[in-house]
């Protein structure tokens, strides 16, 4: 049962992730995307050795039908830091800390991903504090999605993989319990 579990969970893990990133081609508000959520939930769940690598690479392939863009370095510098914040939340998967690592990597996202779009050639921000400050307050409508999406998505991603777990576990152990 054991290898059988783990290839389950981690195919069921990959499934979620897989959906959350295509996801994005789905009409949407700006912002109000599953980023921050894959980004937690890799480093929550996947093993360590792939919990940054799974979901870039499910950013990748969903920014190659997008389209790619010149402030993807820094969305994908702030995707990093949110997942070392998922690895955190591995150890303390507790519904207010997750609720805690959600808030902080919106503010992460927020201010990461705006900081790029001041310092990205050609802004139409001055280099310079005021244009800095302007380029924060213009992105603040766009951070109530940001929060949003990133509470949706987490709730969504991590409550409907727990429950999988544990419908995974019984249907392994006590084939019978999950047909009657």
């Amino acid at each position: 049962m054991n290898s059988k579990y783990s290839f389950t969970k981690y195919a069921a893990a990959l499934l979620l992730i897989a959906v959350a990133a295509f996801s994005r081609m789905l009409p949407h508000p700006s912002n109000f995307t599953p980023l921050a959520a894959i980004a937690l939930f890799g480093g929550v769940y996947l093993d360590k050795r792939f919990a940054f690598v799974v979901p870039i690479l499910a950013m990748l392939a969903s920014d190659y039908f997008i389209g790619f863009y010149g402030e993807m370095y820094w969305v994908y510098g702030s995707f990093v830091l949110i997942g070392l914040i998922g690895l955190w939340l591995r150890n303390h998967k507790k519904p207010l800390l997750i609720l805690g690592g959600t808030l902080a990597s919106s503010i992460l996202f927020f201010v990461v991903t705006n900081f790029g779009v001041w310092m990205t050639p050609g802004s139409i921000y001055a280099r310079n504090w005021s244009g800095l400050v302007e380029c924060y307050v213009a992105a603040i409508p766009f951070f109530r999605n940001t929060l949003g999406g990133d509470l949706l998505f987490v709730s969504v991603m991590f409550g409907l993989y727990e429950l999988l777990l544990v419908s995974i576990k019984k249907m392994l152990t006590d084939p019978q319990a999950v047909v009657s």
